[in-house]
């Protein structure tokens, strides 16, 4: 038994995917679909009815990763909108020519096909193109240049006729909706970028309030569990860990930034307290870095590790970062290590942090911490990017 593919509307498609997705849940041939829809426009306009209220009632096909826009379309609609009003322009001037006038009734169907046509090209540029990856910038703007040289054509030639009082106004009309076509986009964008600030004020107070309340309740019970727990137990490291994540949730904000050099450390040391019994704070000074060498990212994820793994507790990151180099101090309470006296198979300090930092033309030196109590680790680089 076939099972029939689900009707939803393609997003490679000529216009609106209803063909496409048609035809997948039919089995037929999408080039005889088409045909279908073709044939039935020659009844009363049928098949041009039947395409619209599929496409408005058939939902698009699931967006995948690399997709970028609701929908792809092959055919320029915008422009072949313009066509149709050229040729309605066309129209105009050819029966100017030979009669030097125009029936009324002739000159106003000629310019409803110009304004229509105008119209129809802008609305379909602003709607649907915008979201068009195929789309630049610069066809929207020659289909909005086009259409308001077709506007103001038809009514240059209308008044051309004769400056009659029904003329001069049908002139003014076709320019004042030519310069409306011009700026017109300008306006549509404001009013966007306006609904979206009100939007992201709107989700941004939701989050403070959010925010507030559950610093009073949720993160202080958490913040209450890891000091009674202890920073070694299984409690406190589920315990922070959830402290972590929520922190991140309600003061990071739902706008994506750049991951930068404190985040990224940031997120190795959460990573490292799910599976060792430590406390890992990491505290940064200076400007933040967007563009930094994965070596001592690498490093520093293993001078944690091995804190953690060795020691516990609770060990501090210092990140110290300026336009030219980067400093991390990685600090631990435990027994202190001595390099001369570690077996020659043990190359976790020696290749994976001293090693990876002087190939990447930095250092890292390994010394006892404070007072002879634990080892602290320091890496520079040069040159943070």
């Amino acid at each position: 038994m076939t099972v029939s593919v689900p009707l939803t509307r393609s997003r490679a498609a000529w216009v609106g995917g209803v063909s496409v997705g048609l035809a997948r849940h039919l089995g037929w041939n999408v080039g005889v679909v088409r045909l279908v829809f073709a044939g039935l426009c020659l009844f009363a306009g049928a098949g041009a009815l039947l395409y619209l209220w599929l496409w408005a009632l058939v939902p698009i096909e699931q967006r995948t990763t690399d997709d970028t826009a609701a929908i792809r379309r092959a055919v320029p609609v915008a422009a072949l909108l313009v066509l149709v009003g050229v040729g309605g322009l066309i129209a105009e001037l050819a029966w100017l020519g030979p009669y030097g006038y125009l029936h009324p009734g002739y000159l106003t169907g000629a310019l409803l096909v110009v304004t229509a046509g105008a119209a129809a090209a802008v609305s379909w540029s602003l709607g649907f193109d915008r979201a068009d990856p195929g789309r630049s910038r610069q066809y929207a703007l020659f289909i909005r240049i086009a259409s308001a040289a077709l506007l103001l054509g038809a009514g240059a030639s209308a008044l051309a006729v004769r400056p009659g009082q029904l003329n001069v106004v049908i002139a003014v009309a076709m320019i004042v909706l030519g310069v409306a076509v011009l700026v017109a986009p300008r306006f549509v964008t404001l009013w966007t970028e306006l609904l979206a600030e009100r939007a992201r004020r709107a989700r941004q107070e939701q989050r403070s309030e959010i925010a507030a309340h559950l610093h009073d309740s949720v993160l202080q019970t958490l913040a209450l569990i890891q000091n009674r727990a202890g920073a070694s137990s299984e409690v406190a490291r589920i315990a922070r860990a959830q402290e972590r994540e929520l922190r991140d949730w309600l003061f990071t904000g739902d706008d994506p930034t750049a991951v930068d050099l404190a985040a990224e450390l940031r997120r190795d040391a959460g990573a490292i307290e799910l599976d060792y019994p430590a406390r890992i704070d990491v505290v940064t000074a200076g400007e933040s870095i967007g563009h930094y060498s994965s070596a001592v990212v690498a490093a520093a994820r293993e001078a944690m590790l091995n804190a953690a793994r060795h020691a516990g507790g609770d060990i501090s990151v210092y990140v110290e970062t300026t336009s030219s180099a980067v400093d991390i101090f990685v600090r631990d309470r435990g027994d202190g290590v001595d390099l001369d006296t570690l077996p020659a198979d043990r190359l976790g300090i020696r290749e994976s942090i001293i090693g990876r930092m002087t190939r990447a033309g930095g250092s890292a030196t390994v010394r006892p911490g404070v007072g002879d109590s634990g080892t602290e680790v320091h890496l520079h680089l040069g040159d943070a990017s």
